[in-house]
């Protein structure tokens, strides 16, 4: 036996859990596991696993029709092929392929189309997807990457403040109320800096949005600046007029109003979500995309 040509199935994991879904004679299931982020590798096989057993008891698929499915994980913490064979291999099916989860994010949000994808959330990767594959950019995280991502805007943030307190920058209403937020002490900004992880960080992005909205000028350089490295990524990937594009995570939305009209001008909803990409990945198995 090589693959059951009619059954799908699509993973979609990360850090806090982990959802699959299967297709099969034109009916849907979806079951939900554990935490599956590849950098806790043991984590992560056991919530794959379990969410592939109760997939498999809600749709009434035996252990052989779902060992012969076409699957496609899109995990979190898969960084290398190596990362990717490794949980291909600990995986009771033999028809597996891993990435991370851009990829899975990029497909579900375009469908089959020609497009690009700008997933802006505590983190940030801009994708683009063609008829012979996806190619994403960014995803490094922090401190060496994540541009225009809600950490990014709340480190950029704190970085203002700390310029204008040195008088290198003119203070603003924004800058003004971190600073009254951190009892007027630089200080205090540079002990939270210290300790402050992405999340924390991000949790300032609304701020910097409502600012901006609101006409602070720190605030709108920032956002501008994010816009700015949105578009150098859709350069460099050859994303053309009339393509769609899609803004993603709790931060993308926002950035609407400060891309290029001309950019702006493509800006389309997205199709499907992650999950909806891993099972579109796993039909493409064979044909010679990803």
């Amino acid at each position: 036996m090589t693959h059951h040509p009619d059954l799908l199935v699509g993973i979609d994991g990360g850090g806090t859990s982990c959802r699959a879904a299967l297709i099969i004679g034109g009916a849907r299931f979806e079951a939900r596991g554990g935490p599956a982020n590849a950098m806790r590798f043991d984590e992560a096989i056991r919530s794959i696993t379990d969410a592939l057993a109760r997939l498999a008891q809600v749709a009434g698929v035996d252990a052989g029709q779902m060992a012969a499915a076409r699957i496609h994980a899109g995990l979190a913490g898969v960084m290398t092929a190596a990362d990717a064979a490794r949980v291909a291999a600990a995986l009771p099916c033999r028809h597996v392929t891993v990435t991370d989860d851009q990829p899975t994010t990029v497909a579900g949000a375009l469908g089959a189309e020609t497009g690009a994808v700008a997933a802006i959330g505590t983190g940030s990767f801009v994708g683009r997807q063609t008829d012979t594959g996806i190619r994403v950019l960014g995803g490094w995280g922090l401190p060496i990457g994540d541009q225009a991502s809600g950490a990014r805007l709340g480190r950029r943030l704190l970085e203002e403040t700390m310029l204008a307190i040195d008088g290198l920058r003119p203070h603003t209403g924004l800058t003004l109320e971190v600073l009254r937020d951190h009892a007027d002490s630089p200080a205090e900004i540079v002990y939270f800096s210290a300790a402050a992880t992405a999340t924390d960080l991000a949790a300032l992005a609304p701020r910097v949005v409502a600012a901006a909205g609101a006409g602070d000028a720190t605030a709108a350089a920032l956002m501008a600046e994010g816009a700015a490295y949105m578009a150098a990524c859709l350069s460099v990937l050859g994303h053309q007029p009339g393509e769609p594009l899609c803004l993603l995570g709790g931060v993308g939305p926002a950035y609407a109003r400060w891309l290029d009209p001309r950019i702006a001008a493509d800006l389309r909803a997205a199709r499907g979500t992650a999950l909806d990409g891993a099972l579109a990945l796993a039909a493409r198995q064979g044909e010679g995309t990803a």
